[in-house]
């Protein structure tokens, strides 16, 4: 049975889309089988993973909306183990559609039932909409990238307030795995600020691994290509590599 997390942030610009595409290249390099699941109308995963956008005919709006099957919309990325449903703009219209729709909110937690992965990552919009809430739903975990700026805490409440809810009445399951501090600069003393507040806000929620602020990591998605297979000795390469042990770690997978 699968592990699914969601990566979500309602704030842009976090690190979300690099977390899950990283992440989920490190996962599949220890033979895990990974899903991508771009929640994100403007399908950054999709395209850096390496999928034109432009000549997709069916997206993961045709499975909440129109009710096709997952494995209609997969497709396999260059990255052994590691497919994705992918995402276009078109998704944006979701948000309206599934505003009347019946089992609004357990539309994607449905269509991902019963897939063969060991790892499903779901890379959530940066809003709060009903998009979100369907990847909450049909998480187990929660993974939330925070960057190392000044107003890196600015919004969490309204995130955490949201997970409550999502808790109380439809997924009372919902664990957050963990706070993950992003572009992160060593040498500044903001940066270690944030560090700081950030795990007084969470306690024992911060991930150990920090992923730094990386010239390398913000060139990969240019290529379609995860850190992993862009610059695999990189800062940033190392750090995604570590965060994935950690990930396992705290799955308890083997």
């Amino acid at each position: 049975m699968a592990k699914v997390i969601a990566i979500a942030n309602q704030k842009g610009g976090v690190g979300k889309t690099t977390t899950t595409i990283n992440l989920g290249a490190y996962l599949a390099s220890g033979k895990s089988r990974v899903l991508i699941v771009d929640l994100d109308p403007q399908g950054n995963t999709t395209s850096g993973l390496g999928v034109a956008k432009s000549e997709l005919k069916n997206d993961l709006y045709d499975v909440l909306i129109d009710g096709l099957h997952a494995n209609e919309i997969k497709i396999e990325t260059e990255i052994k183990n590691l497919h994705v449903l992918p995402a276009s703009p078109i998704l944006a219209a979701a948000e309206i559609e599934l505003v009347s729709a019946t089992h609004r909110e357990f539309r994607l937690k449905q269509a991902l039932e019963a897939l063969p992965y060991d790892y499903v990552l779901i890379d959530c919009p940066p809003s709060l909409g009903i998009l979100t809430v369907n990847g909450l739903v049909a998480a187990d975990d929660l993974i939330i990238p925070v960057q190392a700026e000044f107003y890196a805490l600015e919004g969490l409440g309204q995130l955490v307030q949201t997970v409550q809810r999502v808790r109380k009445s439809l997924n009372p399951q919902l664990n957050l795995m963990g706070v993950l501090l992003t572009m992160h600069n060593g040498r500044t003393t903001l940066s270690n600020q944030v560090q700081e507040e950030v795990k007084r806000h969470f306690p024992d929620k911060v991930f150990d691994t920090i992923i730094p602020r990386n010239v390398r990591l913000a060139e990969a998605p240019s290529f379609g290509k995860p850190i992993s297979h862009y610059d695999k000795w990189s800062k940033g390469a190392r750090a995604y590599k570590t965060l994935a042990k950690e990930v396992i770690q705290r799955t308890g997978a083997k």
